[in-house]
């Protein structure tokens, strides 16, 4: 069957989801001998970087079903995914889901002590983890129980010995039975349970991948994303539903680990977060062999305009001539705006060298999105032109948190999930997103300070700044701001930048400028993810600084996922 033809079978399926793609594709005659997945890691003899076919994936995964089944392991079983790998992440992912178990996948940085309350919460029936994870959860808090017995961790060394042969038959999913749980980044310590469903984390695949043409530049995929992020499973089904060949890295927040693995693997595709794009900002991409890449796509939080730019100038593009397809400079960038909770990204904009709609400028609503932004005390839309709280209606979201009602109905206003991010919209249905509602900072007489928009604007102003933070706090007779800045390794560390900080501020924002200081990477606080913890670096500068950190303008609570 050509890909064309699979991908016309596997559009009109409605049992097909995010739980049973490996299961459809091979019902609906895919190769065996066709593309499957590749890992960093060797994977039941299987080199690193060497892919999987189809057929050997599934054996792989039927294994370790076989290996859980046979230990009690079924349908709705809530089962901790904590390894460091893609390979276990994924593997593990379809394997559960193949019993119809709820694989509850972690992030591989997660400290113990956090990872061991976060287990406890999710009331999971056991523990799949490895080595180096063990040693974490067993250096944590020895009082603090998970749940379950010693029987109920697995090692994720031993579970690949299972006989494929015994696999039990596919769990048939319904759109609403839950495949996964997935978690928010943790920027402010516990992470957020987010349950995915069958239905929710499939609707932007069939939407966009399977009834529309099949995108350029994701013919071969380098995925950075983490792979225990439902952004992980949905390139993943992305990739197995258009015949794509896909490398999942293990270590996305390591820049010069993803430009290697970009020149020996040769994609036409990479995908990732905007910590993976502010990482590549770090190298000359110029004196590397990245050519092959003829698109990036990012998701979760918006990327900034340098960073953008520094890839689109990078890589290469097939364009039709006279003479016929011809191989030219420059990629194009897809960004967005999306979180676990979305299920997918409900914006899109495609940015190439020629292109100038920055500001960070989120796009056009996907078709299967109504956004409507509310004022956050009425939930009354709010005009054109006037920033409000993103209120999302889409049937991919996810049905709410896991074990947590009061989180899942807090985030509702007017029948609309309420994504946490502050936007305008302009004349043309663009939409702009300015800061998250928990950093934004009131000024008084109804002008605020937009962190994450002044950042963007600093970056822009300031060539030689690689990451900024703009830190808020009260002072004398108001708010007194500061900012943080990181360097590219050839900026001078002596340059005065205040004035150029200044001058990209509103008039409101630039009056509470108090300092401009440039930090050492070593000062940044990453979350699992890589994502900069803001909220604990304004913590800490406020200390630092006299001031109360619990007055310092910050998020208190988890939001958008990524």
């Amino acid at each position: 069957m050509t890909v064309s033809g699979l991908r016309a079978a596997l559009a009109a399926d409605p049992a097909l989801g995010a739980g049973n793609v490996l299961h459809k594709l091979i019902e609906h005659g895919a190769p065996l001998g066709g593309p499957g997945m590749a890992f960093d890691t060797e994977v039941d003899g299987h080199p690193a970087f060497a892919g999987l076919t189809l057929g050997e994936l599934r054996t792989a995964v039927a294994a370790r079903a076989a290996w859980f089944a046979a230990r009690g392991v079924g349908p709705r079983d809530p089962v901790a995914v904590y390894v460091r790998t893609a390979a276990d992440c994924m593997l593990h992912f379809m394997a559960l889901t193949w019993l119809g178990a709820i694989p509850a996948l972690m992030n591989p940085n997660i400290p113990g002590d956090v990872a061991a309350e976060y287990i406890r919460r999710l009331r999971a029936v056991g523990l799949l983890t490895d080595d180096e994870h063990r040693r974490r959860l067993a250096a944590a808090d020895r009082g603090l129980e998970l749940g379950f017995g010693p029987d109920a961790v697995y090692d994720a060394a031993r579970t690949g010995a299972g006989d494929p042969a015994d696999a039990p038959a596919p769990y048939r999913h319904h759109d609403e039975d839950p495949i996964a749980i997935t978690h928010s980044s943790g920027t402010t310590r516990m992470p957020a349970a987010v349950t995915q469903t069958h239905g929710n984390l499939f609707v932007g695949t069939r939407v966009l991948r399977l009834n529309k043409p099949r995108a350029r530049g994701t013919e071969r995929i380098l995925n950075a994303l983490p792979a225990p992020h439902a952004a992980g499973i949905m390139s993943l089904n992305h990739a197995l539903c258009n015949g794509a060949d896909l490398l999942y890295l293990s270590r996305p927040d390591d820049g010069e680990a993803v430009v290697a693995a970009i020149e020996s693997w040769r994609p036409s595709g990479v995908f990732g977060f905007a910590v993976t794009w502010a990482e590549l900002a770090r190298i000359d991409l110029s004196k590397r062999a990245v050519d092959s890449v003829s698109l990036w796509f990012n998701t979760g939080d918006c990327a900034h305009e340098p960073h953008i730019r520094h890839l689109v100038a990078a890589g290469s593009h097939d364009r039709a001539t006279a003479q016929g397809a011809r191989r030219m400079p420059g990629s194009m960038f897809v960004d967005g705006l999306g979180s676990s909770e979305m299920g997918h990204s409900a914006f899109h904009i495609t940015h190439a060298p020629g292109t100038e709609r920055y500001g960070r400028c989120v796009g056009r609503t996907h078709d299967f999105a109504e956004i409507k932004l509310l004022d956050p005390a009425t939930g009354d839309e709010v005009p054109v032109g006037e920033v409000g709280l993103c209120g999302m209606k889409s049937a991919t979201l996810s049905p709410g948190y896991w074990n947590d009602s009061v989180a899942t109905h807090r985030n509702r206003m007017n029948g609309y999930y309420l994504t946490g991010d502050l936007l305008y919209r302009d004349e043309e249905g663009y939409y702009y997103h300015v800061d998250r509602m928990v950093d934004a900072v009131p000024l008084g007489d109804g002008k605020w300070l937009y962190t994450a928009m002044s950042e963007e604007k600093i970056l822009k102003a300031c060539p030689d700044v690689l990451d900024c933070t703009v830190v808020a706090m009260p002072g004398d007779g108001g708010v007194v701001t500061d900012v943080l800045l990181t360097l590219h390794p050839w900026a001078d560390t002596d340059a005065d930048r205040t004035e150029a900080v200044r001058g990209v501020l509103s008039a409101a924002a630039a009056a509470t400028l108090r300092d401009v200081l440039v930090i050492g990477p070593e000062r940044l606080i990453l979350g699992p993810t890589g994502k900069v913890r803001k909220f604990l670096m304004r913590q800490r500068h406020a200390a630092e600084n006299g001031a109360s950190p619990e007055a310092v303008s910050g998020a208190t609570r988890e939001g958008r996922t990524s």
